[in-house]
């Protein structure tokens, strides 16, 4: 099977690449810094900036799947210029992905394209599988777009899968990039009341979900990528210094604080969604971390 990634050079693909060749599929990474012809641990790279259109397009028509992984961080104050890098990245790049496999009708491909719970809005203790409503907020109407963008695929005959993504953890990048060493130092602490649901899956359990949906074809639209045992933040926080046997954390951060320093970006941290994959559990998926403690067990002891 031929794979093309975008994004594919992130905490994410680095992974799903690897893990694909293992297997023996080739893969193809779209880069920005490749060069004309170069490898990434037996990869093949493509230079091209998903958000502009270029000959890089050419070559997605050779895959039977494209993986869009490719997004800016949202982890930042909204300014207006934040904005709409994170819309653009995200946006545009799946529009160009789109319109180069609208050029190939009558081959059999699917698209993967990776979306968010973010999806939902700040729902409370509503739980969501992928039936809910979309929520309202700039993250809400964003997400609404990206996944219309991608669904334009299907009128090419292109299957559509939207990975809705919760907070990725993993030994090396992702959520747990910043807040290890935070919680080291003792200095962890629970967002606002904490009692904002945490909806979040292992790295390795959303890679074998991707290749799991990648083998399904009867799978399309939404699916929830999460695992199925979602905890507040403050279950989190607890639960993070467990693992790092750190023997205490500071108070809660006010909420007013984190409104303060981060803007309208400190929703995202003090909402939350109770998010259910239900997709995938009807499928038949097993997850290897259901529970938070056991995932930031193995992070921790792969981190070392």
């Amino acid at each position: 099977m031929k794979v093309f990634i975008t994004g594919g050079t992130g905490f994410v693909g680095r992974f799903l690449a690897v893990r694909l060749m293992k297997e023996g599929h080739q893969v193809t990474i779209l880069s920005r810094r490749a060069g004309k012809s170069s490898q990434q641990g037996g990869a093949r790279l493509i230079q091209g900036d998903p958000v502009e259109k270029g000959p890089w397009q050419e070559k997605v028509a050779e895959h039977d799947v494209i993986v869009n992984l490719a997004g800016a961080s949202i982890f930042r104050r909204w300014t207006k210029r934040a904005r709409k890098e994170i819309s653009e990245s995200r946006i545009l790049t799946t529009r160009n992905i789109v319109d180069a496999l609208s050029a190939q009708r009558g081959k059999v491909s699917t698209l993967l394209s990776t979306s968010a719970v973010g999806f939902y809005g700040g729902r409370g203790d509503e739980e969501l599988d992928e039936s809910a409503r979309a929520g309202e907020g700039f993250l809400a109407s964003l997400t609404r777009q990206w996944e219309a963008a991608a669904l334009e695929a299907a009128k090419a005959g292109v299957r559509v899968v939207l990975c809705r993504l919760g907070v990725v953890l993993g030994p090396q990048g992702g959520a747990l990039q910043e807040m290890i060493p935070a919680f080291r130092r003792g200095m962890g602490s629970p967002l606002g009341r904490g009692k904002q649901w945490m909806s979040w899956i292992h790295c390795d359990d959303l890679v074998e979900a991707m290749r799991f949906l990648i083998a399904r074809s009867d799978i399309s639209g939404a699916v929830n990528c999460v695992a199925p045992f979602r905890v507040t933040n403050r279950e989190f926080t607890k639960a993070l210094a467990q693992a790092l046997g750190a023997l205490q954390f500071l108070p809660a951060i006010p909420s007013f604080i984190l409104k303060a320093a981060m803007g309208e970006f400190a929703g995202v941290l003090l909402e939350g969604q109770k998010v259910v994959p239900k997709k995938l559990l009807d499928a038949g998926f097993v997850f290897g971390y259901s529970k938070i403690g056991e995932a930031l067990r193995e992070i921790v002891t792969k981190r070392g």
